[in-house]
């Protein structure tokens, strides 16, 4: 059935400026939800890094994208703006009936798990780059956001940092939720990144790339200038797995289907239900 009701969204975009392919990935999915869930709406751009821009809470769902270069504070402007932010946002929630919905990918994933102290943000000794394994853990198996998703899943992973040794009081004290961690590597002595965290019903975040757009990477990747340089920083096998696995339906098609647009979906369902 057609509703009426208006949902607008706000994409807080973290890429400075960057080229990517995350941004027509998150707006072909809003576009296609507002379409297919019959549900009327708009979306906003607000580039936080580039023009300090961000949004108010006059939004029903935040959008907050992935991004290039390092997490940990720097003491941009940009940053206070943008975790003051995410504190109304919570604050908001606690006593609000109708409450306000985020995603947080990757870049935003790590800066929204630091500022919380839930756990600690490190560089990695080389980057994690292709389509990976992704495995659930505790809460993880449960979780609605994962249905219809095999286990492991396989998502894009594409980062420099990493999430690792979880402050099990803080998360405890929060309500939050690990849901799943970097793929298994038995031969290497180091700790698992966390993949995901459910930090509040209405707030969910991850490591890895669930916009990623299956049919619009292999076309990226597949320009010669792009695969030069995959293949230059991590290798032609490294390349040629990535490729094979872009083209698997049961991996990122899958992955890409599922996650973000069951956020919105669900996010609209309660929005939907409840009086403005």
């Amino acid at each position: 059935m057609k509703r009426t009701d208006q949902i607008r969204i706000a994409i807080l975009d973290m890429y400075d400026g960057h080229t990517n392919e995350g941004m027509r990935c998150i707006r072909a999915i809003i576009r296609r939800f507002f379409e297919h869930e019959g549900v009327a709406g708009d979306f906003q751009l607000f580039d936080v890094r580039g023009k300090n821009e961000v949004p108010g809470l006059d939004f029903d769902i935040y959008i907050s994208t992935g991004g290039p270069g390092s997490p940990l504070l720097a003491g941009h402007p940009w940053e206070e703006n943008y975790y003051r932010f995410i504190d109304r946002l919570f604050e908001y929630n606690q006593r609000a009936v109708r409450k306000k919905y985020m995603f947080l990918i990757c870049h935003s994933f790590q800066m929204v798990t630091q500022h919380l102290g839930l756990a600690e943000i490190t560089k990695r000794k080389s980057t994690s780059f292709g389509v990976m394994p992704v495995h659930r853990v505790g809460a993880g198996h449960q979780e609605a956001l994962f249905y219809g998703l095999p286990e492991p899943f396989y998502a894009v992973d594409s980062r420099d940092y990493q999430v690792i040794r979880p402050n099990r009081t803080h998360l405890r004290a929060f309500g939050a939720k690990i849901l799943c961690l970097e793929k298994i590597r038995p031969h290497i002595p180091l700790e698992r990144a966390i993949m995901a965290i459910r930090f509040s019903d209405e707030v969910f975040g991850t490591q890895f790339h669930p916009e990623a757009d299956a049919e619009g990477m292999l076309h990226y990747f597949q320009q010669e200038e792009k695969r030069q340089i995959v293949i230059e920083h991590h290798g032609e096998a490294k390349y040629f797995e990535m490729i094979d696995r872009l083209d698997d339906p049961d991996k990122i098609m899958l992955t890409e289907a599922v996650i973000l647009p069951g956020f919105l979906a669900k996010a609209a369902e309660q929005l939907l239900a409840c009086p403005v």
